[in-house]
């Protein structure tokens, strides 16, 4: 880190951490609005659009069709770190965050205006996937280069786990959102909420966009890029350099993480379609549960990040491994009447080891 510190060291002391600290802010708040617009999408699919791009089908085979095209945004997402990745290292990390808020942004506000089956066809579907497709390419983009800004603003190691632990706040922050949203739109439409009221909340993501805008705009780029642009050092590709170089890095990681988002993204898909098959209890019941499981998890964050600090990442996220395991009975506690809390934990353990220079290409977490 002394090239890093050298680099910092042309501002004062003061002023580093203000910095600092209106990156952590604005990584956070981008984030936040990321994960919002994504899990939004996770939230709305088991409620609704089964019923609205699928009619023809059994309600089941309705919704597993929906999923199909929830399963889009997954497959954009590795294709969105290459592309960002690849222009945060040869442009700037603020131009890309700004570009990934911006496109995930305004194409889940483009979702609230989505026609349903009955008024399209399956042309409706096919706008769904192809808007799913931009979604996931844009959070493919952000996820990375949201912890890459903060990380490159720390002056030392000291504290690196705890300042990359705010973005992961994005997480748990965006279900709370997507939740509330949820709730919101269902309060004001009630029995219409299938009709329109599922749109609400794809509408007020337009909000949060000018929001985050807003603060990505006040902040400067980071000493890292600075240094590199200075050294004339900018790869022509970065994503094939840092995959030379430090291919075991990057695929380890990458796959770890698989362990943890996993089970997540399965129980908060799940657990909705398991309600309407199964258990049948209130929807608001259901989406205050998950309230609380993001409530917990934004406690839980960044008292990872600063334990990270101080045991070392490796050791703390073979320690918490284990209790990936809890997730199987978490969801059989569902059959016997309770809705289960769903664990949506960011580990900066593993996204605090990135490496500074080219490191936005490295493949999303």
């Amino acid at each position: 880190m002394a090239a890093v510190d050298t680099v910092v060291g042309a501002i004062s002391e003061d002023e580093h951490r203000r910095e600092l600290r209106k990156a952590v802010i604005a990584s956070t708040v981008g984030t936040t609005i990321e994960w919002y617009d994504f899990l939004l999408y996770s939230v709305v699919t088991p409620l609704v659009f089964g019923k609205l791009f699928f009619p023809k089908s059994e309600p089941l085979i309705g919704v597993l069709e929906a999923f199909a095209i929830y399963f889009v945004g997954f497959v954009g997402r590795p294709i969105g770190a290459f592309i960002f990745g690849h222009f945060g290292d040869r442009m700037g990390r603020k131009a890309a965050l700004i570009a990934t808020l911006l496109i995930t942004g305004l194409s889940t506000f483009a979702v609230g205006f989505v026609p349903g089956y009955n008024s399209i066809g399956i042309w409706g579907a096919v706008i769904l996937t192809v808007i799913r497709m931009i979604q996931g390419i844009g959070v493919g983009g952000e996820w990375g280069g949201s912890v890459l800004f903060s990380m490159e603003w720390a002056k030392t190691n000291k504290h690196r786990g705890f300042i990359t632990s705010w973005p992961q706040l994005g997480g748990p922050a965006g279900l709370f959102l997507a939740n509330m949203a949820v709730l919101i739109g269902s309060a004001i439409a009630g029995d219409q909420f299938y009709a329109w009221g599922w749109r609400i909340p794809f509408w007020l993501s337009i909000i949060m966009v000018a929001i985050g805008l807003y603060i990505r705009l006040g902040i400067l780029e980071t000493p890292v890029f600075r240094r590199i642009v200075a050294e004339e050092r900018v790869e022509r590709v970065p994503a094939i350099e840092v995959l030379r170089r430090q291919p075991k890095q990057v695929f380890l990681s990458m796959f770890a993480r698989t362990a943890e988002q996993a089970p997540a993204y399965i129980y908060l898909a799940f657990v909705f379609t398991y309600n309407n098959q199964v258990m049948h209890l209130p929807r608001d019941f259901v989406l205050t549960s998950l309230i609380c499981a993001g409530l917990l998890s934004f406690v839980m964050i960044p008292v990872a990040g600063a334990l990270s600090d101080r045991f070392g990442r490796k050791r703390l996220h073979h320690r918490l491994d284990p209790d990936r395991a809890l997730w199987v009975p978490l969801l059989r506690a569902t059959e016997h009447g309770g809705a289960g809390i769903g664990r949506y934990r960011h580990h900066p353990v593993v996204c605090s080891t990135r490496p500074n220079v080219r490191a936005a290409s490295g493949a999303d977490c």
